[in-house]
């Protein structure tokens, strides 16, 4: 049956539910191109303002998934389990937390998307590293997971391409903090990996698309819910994103935070989250040892090596992995100083997500291109005791002007109070399809 996109659109402006197979037909002529993206942003907003029913959210992630190709590793005896993240500032657990479940035994086909607003992306971190190719195709991906037992790469041309074309879209339009967009986006894409188990890390706070609490249970229960549909042990952990995660808030300074995680070191917000979902994955992939086992691949070096090897695997520079001074760095440096004595209350993941963003770390557009080097390293955050002059960040970029532009804004990401300040609890909430 033929439908007129603009006709879909003005019943979901208008409040109206589409047919599930309006909803196919709409999916499906957005992934050939006859539905553009103009028509498809209008269709976004009005998701965004009016929401979806649960029958048309169950249609329209079964269009994603089923737009292009599933994933088949049955061959592949081990318990599959992936995590994904809502988006966060500062959030690079995926990229020590994957090779170290692996190299516990778990395998991981961690398919991962790019920066969306004012958040970074787990391709665009992984791709300042000097040769690492995100993009495979299935035999590929199937290839490196199989051997290795983890993969980090984004969407094939031919695995969920409505999801690959409208997440670019939804960046770019205003239309990403959209529970149903957001969940199916989400959803269609681990679903196509087949796997076993699935662990959700959903944001809430100001860096996140869900900023109050109730929003980001409410999209957790919607994933786990989908999952659970599937046959997939879904698991959603919400974490606190009011500050952002680690010291390092960029994509090469995020990598190289990563290693510090992988050799022992690193944040204690960033170790104990590494760690926690780390145990999470066990429990979906039915492996025993918990905390323990994964401290003991640390020390052993067995979780580093996981990731030097899959980075060769994906043609990446291991020397980067080895020595991360050689990961870029942008030329020109500037810092955030205290103007009083007294406590970090604040240190603003959003208002430091956007300055990093507006440098040259993140897209503004479709067509904006990265800058690895860009970062914005936090000397101080919430409970520190500062003095005035004392040094709250350091700032690496390449444009003075964009840096003039973005100065007043990341000062404010600080307020200091005469009162000692309790950080935010770094896990809030869990919700588990097996016990739901």
């Amino acid at each position: 049956m033929s439908y007129a996109a603009v006709q879909l659109i003005e019943t979901k402006r208008d409040g109206g539910e589409l047919e599930p197979e309006a909803i196919k037909w709409l999916i499906e002529g957005y992934t050939d191109g006859s539905v553009p993206d103009y028509q498809m942003s209008a269709m976004a907003m009005a998701i965004l303002l009016n929401g979806m029913t649960a029958g048309e959210l169950a249609a329209w992630t079964s269009a994603m998934l089923h737009s292009g190709d599933a994933m088949d590793f049955s061959h592949i005896a081990g318990a599959k389990v992936d995590k994904h993240s809502t988006g966060g500032v500062g959030d690079k657990v995926s990229i020590p937390l994957a090779p170290l479940v692996a190299a516990c035994g778990v395998y991981v086909p961690m398919m991962s998307g790019r920066g969306l607003g004012h958040t970074g992306g787990t391709l665009d971190k992984l791709e300042s590293i000097t040769g690492f190719t995100t993009g495979l195709d299935p035999s590929q991906f199937a290839s490196i997971l199989e051997t290795h037992g983890l993969v980090l790469a984004g969407q094939s041309e031919s695995m969920v391409p409505a999801d690959r074309k409208l997440y670019a879209l939804r960046d770019v339009t205003g239309t990403v903090p959209s529970i149903p967009l957001i969940s199916s986006s989400i959803m269609s894409k681990k679903l196509a990996e087949g796997l076993d188990g699935l662990l959700l890390d959903v944001k809430t706070g100001s860096g996140a698309f869900m900023t109050d609490l109730e929003g980001s249970q409410r999209l957790a229960r919607t994933m786990v819910g989908i999952g659970s549909s599937y046959g997939v042990d879904t698991v959603a952990l919400i974490t606190s994103m009011d500050q952002p995660i680690g010291n390092e808030v960029g994509n090469a300074s995020e990598i190289a935070e990563s290693i510090t995680v992988l050799r022992g070191e690193g944040p204690a917000d960033l170790v104990e989250l590494t760690l926690a979902f780390g145990e999470v994955m066990l429990d979906l992939a039915r492996i025993g040892g918990g905390r323990g086992r994964l401290e003991d691949a640390i020390a052993d070096g067995s979780a580093l090596k996981k990731f030097l090897d899959v980075t060769r695997a994906h043609g990446g520079d291991t020397h980067m992995i080895e020595d991360p001074s050689l990961l870029p760095k942008a030329p020109l440096t500037a810092e955030i100083t205290a103007k009083a004595d007294g406590y970090v209350s604040r240190c603003d993941a959003l208002t430091i997500g956007l300055a990093a963003t507006r440098l040259g770390a993140g897209r503004e557009t479709k067509e904006d291109v990265i800058d690895p080097g860009v970062g914005i390293t936090l000397l101080a955050k919430v409970g520190d005791k500062v003095a005035v002059g004392d040094k709250l960040a350091e700032v690496r970029y390449s444009d003075p002007e964009k840096w003039e532009s973005q100065r007043d804004a990341l000062e404010s990401a600080w307020k200091i109070i005469s009162e000692p300040a309790k950080p935010p609890d770094l896990i809030i909430d869990r919700l588990d399809s097996r016990t739901s």
